[in-house]
């Protein structure tokens, strides 16, 4: 089946539809990583799908399978404990399939890792790439993600 679709030449219209739907995905995407300088912790789960499907594997520990609710609160953990954070998205290609996003990327954050019991903190920066999966339910959101550290 998605041989025959990836064959089939897309109408003006499918083209502003497909368009549509990567600005909206590029959205969620942004939303993701823009918490990590807002702090604005509740988006998370709008932008996720609360589902048992769900799923994400992280660059950082633990590295193993995680569903909705520990990767929610990892994520929370993981940019409440950066300061100054900051992130660059390079290579981006998204790809649309009906109700499924497929989006992959280079991608590199930065800022201070910050310990609070010590008062101390250490400049970081990771280089990885990452693979975000996406369906859309009324609106589009994260069904699975992985996040990879590239080695400097």
């Amino acid at each position: 089946m998605l041989e025959f679709l990836l064959t089939l030449k897309p109408t003006k219209v499918q083209k502003r539809v497909i368009l549509q739907d990567q600005k909206e995905i590029v959205e969620v995407i942004q939303t993701f990583f823009e918490t990590g300088k807002t702090k604005d912790f509740s988006v998370l789960g709008n932008i996720q799908l609360n589902s048992p499907e769900f799923s994400s594997f992280s660059d950082i520990p633990p590295y193993g399978l995680k569903g909705y609710s520990e990767s929610i609160a990892l994520e929370e953990l993981r940019f409440s404990s950066i300061s100054d954070y900051d992130y660059e998205i390079k290579n981006a290609k998204i790809n649309v399939f009906g109700t499924t996003g497929i989006v992959t990327f280079e991608l590199t954050q930065k800022g201070i890792l910050v310990d609070n019991k010590a008062f101390t903190g250490q400049h970081i920066t990771i280089n990885g790439r990452a693979t975000f999966v996406l369906i859309k339910k009324d609106t589009w959101k994260i069904l699975h993600y992985h996040l990879d550290k590239i080695s400097n």
